[in-house]
């Protein structure tokens, strides 16, 4: 199904404004497509990827404004996001004992063993989502859009 009939207008669309429209359609179906594979875990894309950026500290603590900037999504409310993984015992915080005013979060053993877990379904769905391009298609489409992310800084 081509960018128009997803849309249902027969009207062609500006080549730019129909490239922008396809690449919103392709995130919405890949967030939609990850979002299924960790509704098992009652985990959000947010949470996994905090989850993540945690196991890359390699057992040192990260604190908020680490997590904000290793985010993929930075709309993401992080306190609310290191909250729900404490309450579901993936993460611990504490305050830092040198400056009490610092706090630093840490992923626990339950996390780390549930996110090996989610590591091979989420690994599953992307292969699913790229099953049909090639090594060459995906450094293409990847050189591709980094001429969109970077041209407009």
């Amino acid at each position: 199904m081509n960018v128009e009939e997803r849309i249902k207008t027969t009207t062609a669309l500006p080549l730019g404004r129909r490239t922008i429209i396809h690449i919103t359609l392709v995130n919405n179906h890949i967030q939609d497509v990850l979002f299924q594979a960790l509704k098992p875990f009652d985990l959000s894309i947010q949470q996994f990827n905090v989850l993540r950026i945690l196991r890359g500290q390699k057992g040192e603590p990260a604190n908020l404004s680490t997590l904000n900037e290793r985010m993929v999504s930075r709309m993401s409310n992080t306190t609310r996001l290191v909250d729900k993984l404490i309450s579901k015992g993936y993460a611990v915080r504490n305050t830092c004992p040198e400056n009490r005013r610092k706090v630093e979060i840490r992923l626990t053993k339950e996390g780390l063993s549930a996110l090996a877990e989610m590591d091979q379904v989420v690994e599953q769905a992307e292969k699913d989502l790229l099953n049909a391009m090639s090594p060459e298609d995906l450094n293409t489409l990847n050189n591709l859009l980094d001429k969109i992310e970077y041209s407009y800084e």
